[in-house]
């Protein structure tokens, strides 16, 4: 588990399940271990820039992001490759799952939008695990979608660096950056190198 420092209620955790909402037992667990509800408010991720304002725990319909004022809701969505990013607003939060059609859409952006025309501009953000530039290998249609991020992977092949296309989103915040690629660290999950069906989760919460 990793805590972003700063940000008080925000973790990027292992908890995971075949079909990313489901597995109580493995959120009882972080649940447990992180100090609160297992009740948490969840959407049905789809790539795109759908938000959400969560009033309480559930699945909240399809969307990308999800944001609230509600203290102690547990906010959460789910990655395998993509990001996880937290938007802190000191009275509100909100978390997004960021892959690369969402990076290209502004997934993040329209989470910080959203929290901003609500009275909640965000100050601070934390920016979880998910696949790096030294692993992304993606086709000419993806790279031409971030010709400013264009980098190559570790066996020469081109990539995009996500992670600087999401940073981009975040200028003017304090922004904490884990920078730990999915595919590169075995301890993590990833799609791409396992083709595995569980998750990492992306929690965040008001103190």
């Amino acid at each position: 588990m990793n805590r972003p420092p700063g940000v008080d209620g925000a973790a990027f955790t292992g908890a995971a399940d075949g079909d990313q909402r489901n597995d109580l037992t493995a959120r009882s667990a972080v649940s447990s271990w992180l100090g609160i509800s297992r009740d948490w408010a969840t959407v049905r991720q789809v790539h795109g820039t759908n938000m959400v304002r969560a009033l309480g725990p559930g699945e909240l319909g399809e969307a990308d992001g999800l944001w609230s004022e509600v203290p102690r809701l547990p906010l959460a969505v789910f990655t395998a490759d993509c990001f996880g990013v937290v938007l802190h607003a000191g009275s509100a939060v909100g978390v997004a799952h960021a892959g690369w059609r969402g990076a290209a859409e502004g997934v993040v952006t329209a989470l910080r939008a959203e929290m901003t025309a609500h009275g909640h501009p965000p100050i601070r953000a934390a920016i979880g695990p998910g696949i790096g530039p030294c692993c992304f290998e993606v086709g000419p249609d993806v790279a031409e979608r971030f010709p400013d991020h264009v980098r190559e992977t570790r066996w020469g092949a081109t990539s995009v660096d996500l992670a600087s296309v999401i940073r981009r989103e975040l200028e003017g915040l304090d922004v904490w950056l884990l920078g730990t690629c999915t595919m590169h660290d075995e301890s993590l999950y990833s799609h791409r190198r396992t083709g595995t069906a569980q998750r990492i989760a992306t929690i965040a919460w008001v103190a």
